[in-house]
């Protein structure tokens, strides 16, 4: 009987180390994409193809670590972009990708800090607003 309550414990430890590592890593899911040539009324743009993987998340809770990246004079507390990477190396200072960054909608407003922050919401993807990242997470709060 001790022997069979181990192997539970150990199988539900299992799983569920690797669900929270998958949760903790949605930023690796997230560089699942390719690009395509389109068009608008402006002429050529690139528009994300998302694989099946990223497309399995749109609509689920999802939690993303990352740094605050804030543009000066823009910073609004419940509408933050969030940033795989440190503000040096970040997608708007030329060393990550559009994959690396996201929009977050926060359900309640937070304070800029240049420390790692953790934050959860319902991811949504964008594959048509030139305007917006194609990754934005809505009803967002800070878990840490």
């Amino acid at each position: 009987m001790k022997l069979k309550f181990s192997v539970i414990a150990v199988v539900l430890m299992t799983v569920y180390g690797v669900s929270k590592a998958q949760e903790d890593n949605v930023w690796k899911k997230l560089t699942g994409v390719t690009y395509e040539v389109g068009e608008d009324e402006y002429g050529e743009l690139y528009l994300p193809v998302f694989s099946e993987d990223i497309q399995e998340l749109e609509g689920t809770e999802v939690s993303a670590e990352g740094y605050i990246i804030p543009f000066e004079g823009m910073f609004k507390p419940e509408h933050i972009i969030l940033s795989s990477l440190p503000l040096a190396e970040c997608f708007f200072c030329g060393s990550g990708g559009p994959e690396t960054v996201m929009e977050v909608m926060m359900a309640d407003p937070i304070e800029y800090t240049s420390k790692r922050v953790k934050v959860k919401g319902t991811l949504k993807l964008n594959a048509k607003d030139p305007e917006k990242l194609m990754y934005i997470l809505t009803d967002a709060e800070l878990v840490l």
